[in-house]
This record gives structure tokens, C-alpha cells and sequence, in this order.
């Protein structure tokens, strides 16, 4: 009986082995199947604006870090930050005129003049906004962010109008677009609109039975 049992032992051996050697084979075919599917499907490059707001907030962290004395960000205010823009002034490229200047208010000044380069407004009130979203995503609590200090808000719309009089142009916010429904009932101050054709239903709240006006009046 021995003997026949390690005759079946012998036996079974094989087939045990080779069992194993398909899974570990079916293993190795998964594994390398899942590293193809992520060599095929590569990560999508960062966004314009992502790109530029890494770049400003290491700007920024380079400016702290040569500041005397040195500056963490945790001890950062709002006057730091209007520190950093008026340093940033020295690499603008935007020609702001003094009152001085004879083409003070010139929108397209026919000859040059010594008036010093600035940083545009735009230019700021971007990059200001780019290193608020930064700040919070780097965990710094909205509350204590230095960047949307009143301070730094005063400042940029200074900055607007200083320089809109010296370049002589208009900064205009736009306007946002109300919804259609909403200019309807504005404009014509009826309580429902139902288009028929090329007439309009109208039920006004003063008349009791509807009226029919043409539908261009609208338009």
C-alpha cells in the first residue's frame, strides 16, 4: 500500500506543478496587460492656467525666501503681498504716463517719452488670482488668505484707475447676461408669455382676458 501511494503521489506531482505554472503564467500575462493599458493611456498635461499658477506661486515662495528677514507663509499679510507687487513693477513692460507728461491721457502717443514701465492692471489682477487659488490648495485656510486682503483689493483698484487715466482707457467690467425669462418679464412686465405663431398670448395681471400683440414687438 505504501508503495502505491507514493506511486500516486509521484504522480499527482506533475500535475500540480504545472498547474501552478499556468497561474503563475495567467499572473504575469494580467500584470503585464495592466502596465500596457497604462503606458497606452499617458496622464494629460497640466492646463495653461495650472502651469502659470505653479509658476507664480513658486515666484512668490522665491520672494518670500529672499526677503529680509526671510518670510514663511504663515506670517505673510496683505502688505507683504502689495510688497511683492510693487517689486514686481521693475520687470513690466506697460508705459504709464505722469501727470507731467505731455501725452498724459493719450491712448496712442505719437512720439516716446521717458515715463517709467509698469505692470499692466490686468496683468495683476490676474496674477492675483492665480496666487488666491493657490494659497487654499496648498492648505492655507481661506479665511487668513493674504491675497484677498482688502488691503490687496484697494490696491489693484487703484492700479485700474490710475492707470486707465495716464493710458486713457476705459476699464468696463462686463456685464453678465440675465436669462431670457428674466428680460421677458423686465421688459414687458407680464406675468406669462406664450408664443403662438407669429402672434404672442399675453396674460397681463391688470386685464382679465388674454391679449394678442405681434411678436417683433419683443425682438
Amino acid at each position: 500500500m505504501s508503495a502505491a501511494a507514493a506511486a500516486a503521489a509521484s504522480a499527482a506531482n506533475p500535475a500540480s506543478r504545472c498547474n501552478s505554472a499556468n497561474s503563475s503564467s495567467s499572473g504575469n500575462e494580467s500584470s503585464l496587460l495592466s502596465r500596457q493599458i497604462t503606458v497606452a493611456q499617458p496622464m494629460q498635461p497640466p492646463s495653461r492656467y495650472e502651469s502659470q499658477k505653479r509658476r507664480d506661486w513658486n515666484t512668490f515662495g522665491q520672494y518670500l525666501r529672499n526677503h529680509r528677514p526671510p518670510l514663511t507663509l504663515n506670517r505673510c499679510s496683505g502688505a507683504n503681498v502689495l510688497e511683492f507687487l510693487r517689486y514686481l513693477d521693475q520687470f513690466g513692460k506697460t508705459k504709464v504716463h505722469t501727470q507731467m507728461c505731455p501725452f498724459f491721457g493719450h491712448p496712442h502717443p505719437p512720439a516716446p517719452c521717458p515715463c517709467p514701465l509698469r505692470q499692466a492692471w490686468g496683468s495683476l489682477d490676474a496674477l492675483i488670482g492665480r496666487l488666491r487659488a493657490a494659497f487654499e490648495e496648498n492648505g492655507g485656510p481661506p479665511e487668513t488668505n493674504p491675497f484677498g486682503a482688502r488691503a490687496v483689493r484697494l490696491y489693484l483698484r487703484e492700479v485700474r484707475d490710475a492707470q486707465a487715466k495716464a493710458r486713457g482707457i476705459a476699464y468696463e467690467k462686463k456685464k453678465r447676461k440675465r436669462p431670457q425669462q428674466q428680460e421677458a418679464s423686465s421688459n414687458t412686465d407680464l406675468n406669462s408669455i406664450q408664443v403662438n405663431g407669429g402672434l404672442v398670448m399675453v396674460d397681463s395681471s391688470d386685464h382679465g382676458r388674454p391679449s394678442m400683440i405681434p411678436l417683433s414687438v419683443l425682438n
